[in-house]
C-alpha cells in the first residue's frame, strides 16, 4: 500500500488559515486535487489565486458551513471542478474561552455548533456522494475518508476551556459512530487530536505570553511545540490507502503530552 494521495481529490474546511491551511498545502503538493474552504473569501484568493495563475489541482469556495445550502453548494462545487470526492477534511473549528459558570455565556452552544454540528453536516453530504460513487466503482477500489480535526481537550479538564472540551469529545465520539456507520460503504473516518500547534493564532498568544511557552514545552516530553505541516503529514497517512485498515481511530499528536499528568498546563 502507498501513503500516496496523488489523484485524489480533497476537501478541506477552514482552509484559509492555521491548520487547516496547512493540510490543504501539503495536499496540494503531494499532487492531490483540492479544495480549499472557508468562510473568509479574501484568505482563499490569496492562498489559491485568482483564475489565471491558480494551479490546476486547485480551488477555493466560499461560504458559511453552518448553513445546509452552503454545505450542498460545496459539494457541488467540487463536483464541477474534480468530478469526484475521494477525502473531507473538517478543519474548521474555533476555541472560546469562558467561565463555566455563567448561564449566560452561549459558548458552549457556539462550540457545539461550530465544532460538532458543522462537521457532522458536512460529512453526512460527502459521505451521500462517496456511497455513490463506490457502488457505481469495482468492489476492490479503495473507497472514501472523512477526518476530523479534535483536540486532547477532550480527555483533559480546564475549566475555562469547558465548551472547547465538550465539543472536542462530542467530535471524538461522532467520528466512533459515523466510522461504524460507513464502514459497510468502505468510507473510513478517523480524528486527529491535537496538542498544541504553532499555528498562527498560538504564536499570537505566546507573543504576549513568553511562560505559556515555557508551560507547554514543560508539559510536553518531546520537548517543543508541534509544527502545522507534522498534522498535515498525519492527516496524509489518514487519507491515503496505506492507511486503508484503520477507521473509528482518534490519533494523538500531542508530543506525548496526554501521558503525563501535568494539571496545571493548559491545553491549546
Amino acid at each position: 500500500m502507498s501513503f500516496s494521495i496523488a489523484g485524489k481529490t480533497v476537501v478541506v474546511t477552514g482552509a484559509a488559515n492555521g491548520v487547516g491551511l496547512a493540510i490543504a498545502r501539503h495536499f496540494l503538493a503531494a499532487s492531490a486535487n483540492v479544495v480549499f474552504a472557508d468562510m473568509d473569501e479574501e484568505r482563499l484568493k490569496n492562498e489559491v489565486g485568482g483564475e489565471d495563475d491558480r494551479a490546476d489541482n486547485a480551488a477555493y469556495f466560499a461560504g458559511d458551513l453552518r448553513e445546509k445550502l452552503t454545505i450542498a453548494n460545496l459539494l457541488s462545487a467540487t463536483l464541477d471542478r474534480f468530478d469526484r470526492v475521494d477525502v473531507l477534511v473538517n478543519a474548521s473549528r474555533q476555541m472560546i474561552a469562558a467561565d463555566p459558570l455563567n448561564a449566560e455565556d452561549d459558548a458552549v452552544r457556539t462550540l457545539i455548533d461550530q465544532n460538532l454540528m458543522t462537521s457532522l453536516r458536512v460529512s453526512q453530504v460527502f459521505a451521500k456522494r462517496m456511497i455513490k460513487q463506490t457502488e457505481s466503482t469495482e468492489n476492490d477500489l479503495p473507497g472514501g475518508s472523512i477526518i476530523n480535526l479534535s483536540s486532547i481537550a477532550s480527555r483533559r479538564t480546564q475549566p475555562n476551556l469547558l465548551a472547547y472540551s465538550v465539543s472536542s469529545a462530542a467530535l471524538d465520539q461522532l467520528t466512533r459512530s459515523l466510522a461504524v456507520t460507513l464502514a459497510p460503504h468502505k468510507i473510513r473516518v478517523n480524528a486527529i487530536a491535537l496538542g498544541s500547534v504553532m499555528s498562527a493564532s498560538l504564536k499570537g498568544v505566546l507573543k504576549d505570553h513568553e511562560d505559556m511557552r515555557t508551560e507547554i514545552i514543560d508539559s510536553t516530553p518531546l520537548s517543543r511545540i508541534a509544527s502545522p505541516s507534522e498534522v498535515a503529514e498525519a492527516a496524509q497517512f489518514l487519507a491515503s490507502d496505506g492507511a486503508g485498515f484503520i477507521t473509528g481511530q482518534i490519533l494523538t499528536v500531542d508530543g506525548g503530552r496526554t501521558l503525563v499528568d501535568a494539571a496545571e498546563a493548559p491545553a491549546h
